[in-house]
């Protein structure tokens, strides 16, 4: 059996944490950050969990993460 190749795409995007839940970055924190309030553009550089309805395939796109 051969082994499976990790989405290039999502290794850069989601990591696992030590209990398997998906770890990733907010949206919104690339362009336009004059508009947003200086609590909000805070609030955007931390890690959130990924949606448990999305787990499942990010899971099978990095397999040995």
């Amino acid at each position: 059996m051969p082994k499976i190749k990790t989405h290039t795409g999502a290794k850069k995007r989601f990591k696992l944490s030590k209990s398997g839940k998906v770890i990733r970055a907010h949206a919104n924190k690339t362009h336009r950050l004059n508009r947003k309030t200086t609590k909000r553009t805070r609030n955007l550089r931390k890690t959130t969990v990924a949606d448990k309805t999305n787990v499942a395939q990010i899971k099978r796109l990095i397999p040995y993460k």
